[in-house]
């Protein structure tokens, strides 16, 4: 089975370092969307596994948040493609979680909720973070320059970005996957 694993803020959507706390504050990063119906319309299957310490640090609720991820949801919908899953971490760093990226507890959820196998499996994200659960759980990370990627290309020692694919946004990194690179 095809699957594709996305973190959202900076690869779906515009990032904050004031944390995306309602709705209105969501906005997709251009192509992202069709990106992500592309993948779907190709046959994969399409998760999202996002950190998500905002709700832990009480700036928003499960409300805001599944309000936020319908409305990408629908988004994607319109376009004729589909989000099967969407994953969070609701945990403050300090709190060492096993789901806080980069541990792959989101990545073991959806492998067991879905019955699916990780291994090789493109993780499309823009931090280290990204690219250590990507590797820690057998998929082939995948590097976008949108969000934080630009900084981490800029930051991250040599060797943690040994073998990884690096993409201007999501369209292209989806443009690769379903064999079209730009």
């Amino acid at each position: 089975m095809k699957l594709v694993i996305l973190d959202r803020d900076g690869v779906i959507n515009q990032d904050s370092d004031t944390y995306i706390k309602a709705i209105d504050e969501w906005v997709p990063i251009p192509g992202s969307l069709e990106a992500i119906a592309a993948l779907s319309k190709a046959g994969y299957l399409v998760f999202v596994a996002t950190n998500q310490s905002g709700l832990g640090r009480g700036m928003f609720s499960e409300i805001d948040l599944a309000n936020i991820h319908q409305k990408m949801i629908s988004l994607v919908e319109a376009l004729g493609g589909r989000i099967d899953g969407v994953f969070y971490c609701p945990h403050l760093p300090a709190e060492n979680c096993a789901c806080r990226k980069p541990k792959i507890g989101m990545l073991d959820a959806i492998a067991m909720e879905f019955n699916v196998k990780l291994v090789g499996a493109p993780f499309i994200g823009d931090s280290l973070k990204d690219v250590q659960a990507a590797k820690a759980a057998g998929c082939t990370p995948m590097l976008v320059r949108t969000g934080k990627g630009l900084d981490t290309i800029k930051t991250a020692r040599p060797a943690d970005l040994a073998g990884v694919s690096v993409f201007d946004d999501l369209g292209a990194a989806a443009d690769y996957v379903l064999g079209n690179p730009r």
